[in-house]
């Protein structure tokens, strides 16, 4: 379960930025929002069950997604892909000083052994130029805080206490003489590839959020398209549908690539899917009944999902089991562009199964990046559940809560404030008046 996530000297944010997901000790107006929007892990630590992220186009919002993608995939890819971090690390590069400055990422998180209480984690690592800088790892097995490695380019300190299987590797990382210990490898990740069971946990953890586009991802249809083979998860997705309401009868996927390139296309791509130059990006047929004037259904009929079904219905299915999953095991889903293509009713029945003791008892959760302002009620999410990005004349992208905002009550118009200007994250637009104008 994530606590927080920091970033800083990334794209579009210079500064160090913090999504924290802890409960601030603030109160709503309305008791049951405290008691259903917050998750209690233990007496001293409480965290949100969902986030929401609002501000003007262009201002950064999406970066914040981009970075804890950076973060997860240099994690998992760093030992088998060299060039991982250059291309996913892009540093701020209006500031003469921070375009030469490394990129710094940390996550602070939940992790249990062995069914034993869940303890408290923080890693992180600093890239510059493609090169990690320093990384490190500490963790409060008894409640004081303790290091289990640290690293400074390519010097090593493990603390064989805690972080046992790793002592071997302490000097080979420093040997340069190491296909996996490499100066753009991390070496957590590079442990857990030599078998280190305690490293492999503790980056199955860190691996736990899932970041998706709520616009169309080629990459969520190949995920969809493994997924729905099994009955199991097919039938979860058709149940969630349905009771979204959207009436389709079954969903499978459709078998072009599977056996070689489609006969559609032309000649020119079914060669470059032959030498493995072109991806094919996966397809569904849904089904649909057919009813007769009685209103008996008579039978039914399919098509592809791309030639009938609307955009809506497309952006949920690609949602849907991300979802269901995600409430099931407790984990943490962060999407881009949520409000797309949905409708507002839908839109917080989704974030309201969330904020919910009943449909999420696991204390799952969802960061969403949105611009659907209805959603911004005090009898809906709490101060600290509620983000705002804005961006300044310089190119700098910053985050704040609404907690963060002096004289904000606890039962002020959220929505009304910020459509007027008060937390600056919406789009400036006099200008376009002024262009016809003139």
């Amino acid at each position: 379960m994530m606590i927080e996530f920091s970033f800083g000297n990334f794209r579009s944010f210079q500064e160090m930025t913090t999504l924290s997901m802890v409960a601030a000790n603030i109160y709503s107006k309305y008791p049951e929002i405290d008691e259903n929007n917050v998750f209690e892990v233990s007496p001293k630590l409480k965290l949100l069950k969902s986030k929401a992220i609002y501000g003007d186009n262009a201002g950064g919002k999406s970066n914040i997604a981009k970075a804890m993608i950076a973060m997860l995939r240099a994690v998992r890819l760093s030992v088998k892909d060299e060039e991982v971090l250059t291309k996913l690390i892009e540093p701020f590069r209006l500031n003469l000083t921070s375009i030469n400055e490394p990129t710094f990422f940390q996550m602070v998180f939940l992790h249990a052994e062995n069914e034993e209480a869940p303890i408290i984690y923080r890693y992180g690592f600093e890239v510059k130029n493609g090169i990690i800088i320093s990384e490190w790892l500490f963790g409060k097995p008894k409640g004081g805080e303790v290091y289990y490695f640290t690293r400074e380019n390519m010097t090593i300190r493990v603390n064989a206490k805690w972080f046992k299987e790793a002592k071997k590797f302490e000097n080979l990382a420093g040997s340069n003489d190491s296909e996996i210990f490499r100066k753009n490898s991390l070496f957590l990740s590079a442990v857990a590839a030599f078998g280190g069971v305690f490293a492999k946990s503790i980056i199955g953890t860190i691996g736990r959020p899932t970041v998706v586009s709520g616009l169309n991802d080629p990459q969520i249809r190949v995920f969809l398209k493994e997924l729905l083979h099994h009955e199991e998860d097919r039938a979860e997705v058709l149940e969630f549908m349905r009771a979204a309401d959207f009436d389709i009868e079954n969903i499978e996927p459709n078998s072009d690539g599977e056996d070689g390139p489609p006969e559609s296309i032309p000649e020119e791509l079914k060669q470059l899917f032959l030498q493995g130059n072109l991806k094919i990006v996966p397809s569904f047929k849904t089904h649909r009944a057919v009813f007769n004037e009685q209103g008996e259904r008579v039978g039914s009929v399919s098509d592809d999902i791309d030639n009938w079904e609307s955009e809506g219905t497309k952006k949920m299915f690609h949602l849907s089991l991300f979802l269901i999953r995600t409430l099931k095991r407790g984990n943490t889903l962060f999407i881009d562009e949520f409000d797309a293509r949905l409708h507002p009713a839908l839109t917080k029945k989704i974030v309201q199964l969330f904020n919910s003791r009943k449909t999420n008892p696991k204390g799952a959760q969802l960061i969403f990046i949105t611009h659907d302002t209805s959603l911004l009620k005090p009898a809906f999410l709490r101060r600290d559940q509620i983000c705002f990005v804005h961006k300044d004349k310089f190119g700098t992208s910053t985050l704040r809560t609404l907690v963060e905002y002096k004289g904000v009550r606890n039962d002020a118009s959220f929505e009304k404030d910020y459509l007027s200007g008060k937390f600056e994250a919406i789009p400036f637009l006099n200008r376009l008046e002024q262009i016809f104008e003139n």
